[in-house]
């Protein structure tokens, strides 16, 4: 079978990524005898320089660890909180209805920090300076901007000369936006790096000790200190208006980054293991219990029947998160009914021959579906067709397309403009030779996202755009609350070892891998042509991102599966939009396969992922 690039087999090492800078960096780590956790923490630093427009220290980061020596799996959450300020009245106070897109009002606390330290303090062997050389390498003397980086910068250049000035002071040094391929710096971040370990240097000689100071310096130090000013601030933000922050530097030292025990589901001689509600990683257990209740596996891969079922699961699960999820420390989510064996044969009963065009929650364990009045407003309205304001910096740009009014950006290729200045998100994984394996999905503080504050070098992220201001729902704002957000890694455990996998995407990202595991759990594909085959998702949802619209019966695919499956699907019901031959999902895996060697593969759109190994 043709793959776009080998499945990379070894026996030392396998980094896979969405920039090969981050994959190279992850191996050059293991071939200094790190482990893989240096590897993603040297190469997570390395997203956040290299892929600003995806991702930032300033934004957060979940991760999915296997430790080789125990066996054991675990969850670290590096999805920051709401502030303690943050109230519904505080935005409707201001005139608001929903959570800006952009712009100080929706950040939450930075997570992707300190769960990096944590991994590194509590399993990592590397000091801290010999995991962040790297990023501080390419802060300072240069990395080659992508095309998509150069895009973005171009797209929200009006709105960072007319407003974020600290933004155009970092991206638009000469007062234009770099080429794509251009060598770009960023001192002023790798000053930051460098001050941070310098600190953590200075306060003792023990690594463990030094990653600490370097956390504290971060949360409660000087780095917490520069946030809290500028989030006081009053900056231009998505509403169209300026608005001060509600974050500040208590809400920051209150914050550490935890561990918890991941969601398990057996499925096709593996297990799959995701995050808690707090993010959306449960809608892909729910999905794969559905579709094995279906005998997904007999069908063929590709077929409108194949995609059509998986649509009309994808339909069932994201109408229970909307429904049920969110951060558990907070609400009560009944996850075990909603992963239970009898409830998902029960939703998989559902799916009929046509595409439906309700939005279904069910209720497990007996539980009333409470879907919020703007979740309603959205299916009703099907705003995927009458798209209102939005510019450039707002929501993930994983669909192209939606209209955008005239702005700050007015007078320019708005449309363009609008789809190139969309934040989103990146992933990487690592597996070493001794059973340690990481899936990681760093997001937020994207330069579209928030002007950077001074002196640091980082813009702050927005999650919290996706809590609804209406209470009473399971992912109502209200203050020191996680967002149900939708980053999602994952790992396949077996018992000749871990396979992490993952891909950035925003509501796609449960959505684009469920074709991969189907060709790789079900029909034993290898991880590249698994990764290389066409891809498909739903749109029947409220978006997580502002300003929150659906499409009722949408259905993006690629070209590659075919005319006749795309007609024949049309004719089942669903709104088919052709997104291109090599468009939809980003994945990248590594892991051990049954003979004992190691494996890995990456998605070959947008031309920069890659997988390095030996």
């Amino acid at each position: 079978m043709f793959t776009t690039r080998p499945e990379l087999l070894g026996t030392f090492g396998m980094v896979g990524s969405t920039h090969w800078l981050a994959s190279s960096t992850g191996m050059a780590v293991l071939e200094d005898g790190g482990n893989a956790y240096d590897a993603a923490v040297a190469a997570g630093f390395v997203l956040h320089v290299v892929e600003p427009h995806l991702n930032g220290v300033g934004g957060e980061m979940p991760l999915i660890g296997h430790d080789g020596a125990t066996g054991r799996t675990f969850v670290v959450s590096g999805q920051g909180v709401s502030p303690a300020a943050a109230t519904a009245g505080a935005f409707t106070d201001l005139g608001l209805d929903v959570v800006p897109g952009t712009g100080l009002l929706a950040a939450t606390v930075p997570g992707s920090f300190g769960a990096w330290m944590h991994i590194l303090a509590a399993y990592g062997t590397k000091s801290l300076r010999e995991v962040l050389r790297y990023a501080i390498g390419y802060a300072a003397h240069g990395h080659p901007v992508l095309p998509g980086a150069a895009a973005a910068i171009k797209a929200v250049a009006p709105v960072f000369t007319e407003h974020w000035a600290t933004s155009a002071e970092v991206y638009l040094p000469d007062g234009a936006a770099p080429q794509a391929g251009a060598l770009v710096t960023n001192p002023v971040l790798a000053a930051t790096l460098e001050r941070i370990v310098t600190e953590a240097e200075a306060a003792s000689r023990n690594r463990e000790e030094q990653i600490e100071a370097a956390r504290r310096a971060f949360y409660s130090g000087f780095v917490a200190e520069a946030i809290d000013a500028f989030a006081a601030t009053k900056q231009w933000d998505g509403s169209g208006e300026p608005h001060a922050g509600l974050l500040t530097g208590a809400d920051l030292d209150s914050w550490v980054a935890t561990e918890e025990d991941p969601l398990l589901l057996d499925v096709a001689g593996a297990t799959v293991a995701k995050t808690g509600p707090w993010g959306q990683g449960p809608v892909m257990l729910q999905q794969l219990a559905m579709l094995d209740a279906l005998d997904i596996g007999s069908a063929e891969l590709g077929s409108s029947e194949m995609v059509h079922t998986v649509t009309e699961v994808a339909k069932l699960a994201f109408a229970d998160r909307e429904a049920y999820y969110g951060d558990p420390d907070h609400v009560q989510v009944p996850i075990q009914d909603l992963l239970s064996p009898a409830y998902c044969a029960q939703r998989a009963r559902l799916v009929g021959p046509e595409a439906s065009t309700d939005f279904r929650p069910g209720s497990p364990g007996g539980a009333t579906p409470h879907l919020g009045q703007a979740v309603l407003a959205a299916m009703a309205a099907d705003a995927g067709h009458d798209a209102g304001v939005r510019l450039p910096g707002q929501g993930e740009p994983t669909l192209d397309g939606g209209a955008v009014s005239a702005g700050p950006v007015a007078g320019a290729d708005i449309e363009g403009a609008e789809r190139a200045g969309r934040g989103d998100t990146c992933h990487l994984d690592v597996v070493d030779r001794w059973g340690n394996a990481v899936s990681a999905t760093p997001s937020g503080g994207w330069l579209q996202s928030s002007p950077v504050v001074p002196g640091l070098g980082f813009a702050l992220g927005t999650r919290a755009q996706m809590f609804w201001l209406e209470q009473g729902l399971p992912a109502s704002l209200a203050p020191r609350r996680r967002p149900r957000t939708t980053l999602s890694p994952g790992m396949v455990l077996r018992e000749h070892g871990p396979m992490a996998f993952g891909t950035p995407g925003g509501d796609q990202q449960d959505q684009w891998t469920i074709p991969f595991l189907i060709a790789h759990l079900f029909g034993g594909h290898n991880l590249q042509a698994s990764i290389d085959a066409p891809s498909w998702h739903t749109t029947h949802l409220p978006s997580s991102f502002y300003p929150r619209q659906a499409e009722v019966a949408g259905l993006h695919v690629e070209s590659r599966l075919g005319e006749q499956v795309l007609s024949e699907l049309r004719r089942r019901g669903h709104r088919v939009t052709d997104a291109g031959p090599w468009s939809l999902g980003f994945i990248s895996a590594a892991g051990r396969r049954a003979d004992g060697l190691l494996h890995a593969g990456a998605n070959p759109r947008r031309m920069q992922g890659y997988a390095v190994g030996r």
